[in-house]
């Protein structure tokens, strides 16, 4: 497992250098008034224009502006400092600074997890159930 977690943290490490790369912000930028942020989620689900439209409107609300998507999972904001100062205005359990879309990434790590998991035990049930019937031995060692 310790080899799984380490290739996962590289994995990570790896996507936000590239983020890193891909967000360049000119003087420009960085002399205005602009905060900015990378909504992450866990699936491909900004493919899906409805879905990503739906996040644009949600994020809209508390005046953040899209600055571009960079694949399914990533999309990076902006939007001017003075619009802090509205976020109480936002409904309630509204975060102007959430950056993960959807489900929680641990929950996601758990429910896959629980279904490879699950999926090799019924397998491996499934493989040594076969076999059985294959050599003709019953479930105490017996010949049938």
């Amino acid at each position: 497992m310790a080899n799984g977690s380490a290739a996962a943290a590289a994995a990570h490490r790896r996507l936000l250098e590239e983020e890193e790369e891909m967000t360049h912000y000119s003087a420009q930028d960085l002399a205005g008034e602009w905060e900015f942020k990378i909504v992450r989620a866990n699936l491909g689900v900004f493919r899906n224009p409805a879905a990503l439209e739906k996040l644009l409107k949600e994020e809209a609300q508390a005046g953040w502006i899209l600055l571009e998507k960079f694949d399914n999972t990533r999309v990076r904001f902006k939007r001017p400092v003075s619009a802090r100062q509205d976020d109480y205005r936002l409904p309630q359990g509204a975060d102007p600074y959430r950056t993960q879309y959807g489900m929680n990434p641990v929950w996601f790590a758990l429910i896959l997890t629980g279904v490879i998991v699950g999926a090799s035990l019924i397998f491996t049930l499934f493989f040594f159930i076969l076999i059985a019937l294959i050599t003709g031995i019953g479930y105490a060692g017996i010949r049938m």
